[in-house]
């Protein structure tokens, strides 16, 4: 039983898919939204991602330099595994992971309101393709996603040298060797990749789960916590494919 309710709810996200271009709201109306939206989802997200990619790339700087124990290794080891860790991993999926809180509970909420309140009923009342109006605009400005993808990357290797060279770990001029050792590239490829199809979970899921809610404003919260639970699940799970078709 458990299984078909899933798989219902499967079909049913992917049939909002289509939704969500059928039917298109006016430019003139939607340029509203849109502005609205990346000031929200975008703008509203680089204060806490510069703060949490800044001391991420810091501790792993540290953590590096402190498992160093071997005089043989070089210390351009703690430049060329912060920039590892942070470009590969921290910068496109852990920021994605704590975004699935922060945009996703608010894109849940937003529109899980609207369907408590009947607001999106007098949409549709009007002749309005709902889901297009509510998902298309979040949709959009999460377009600008691996921008703010890219500022955590730049401000993790700057909190790891930052890190190392005035904690005493290392020179600048070994942490910056090591940024540049062994440099691919395609890293930054896979990276964007991936970002931008944790764009695309990060706006669609959360909002599917405001859009077909039911119940009151307590439902609200528990569609915020559920619609988390799966944006994250689904985040790891991309991110483990991807890994292997683009890495291996």
């Amino acid at each position: 039983m458990m299984l078909v309710r899933y798989l219902s709810q499967i079909g049913r996200y992917f049939l909002m898919w289509k939704e969500i271009f059928r039917k298109p709201t006016k430019w003139k109306v939607m340029k509203g939204l849109l502005i609205k939206e990346i000031d929200d989802l975008i703008i509203g997200s680089l204060g806490i991602v510069a703060f949490i990619s800044f001391f991420v790339g810091g501790v792993v700087a540290i953590q590096t330099a402190l498992n160093l124990n071997n005089p043989l290794i070089p210390k351009t080891l703690i430049g060329f595994a912060t920039r590892q860790s942070v470009l590969l991993e921290f910068a496109p999926t852990f920021i994605s992971i704590v975004m699935a809180g922060k945009m996703g509970s608010f894109i849940t909420s937003s529109i899980g309101t609207m369907r408590v309140t009947e607001q999106i009923d007098a949409l549709e009342v009007m002749g309005v393709n709902a889901v297009n109006y509510l998902v298309f605009p979040k949709l959009m400005a999460l377009l600008l996603y691996p921008f703010v993808i890219g500022i955590a990357m730049f401000l993790g290797m700057l909190g790891g040298w930052m890190a190392g060279v005035y904690g005493g770990f290392t020179s600048s001029d070994n942490f910056i060797a090591g940024l540049q050792s062994d440099f691919q590239p395609f890293h930054i490829a896979y990276a964007f990749i991936k970002t931008f199809l944790f764009a695309l979970l990060l706006a669609t899921i959360p909002s599917f789960h405001g859009f077909y809610m039911k119940g009151g404003a307590l439902e609200v919260g528990k569609a915020s916590t559920v619609a988390f639970v799966w944006t994250s699940v689904t985040i790891i799970l991309v991110n483990y494919i991807i890994t292997q078709l683009l890495l291996t």
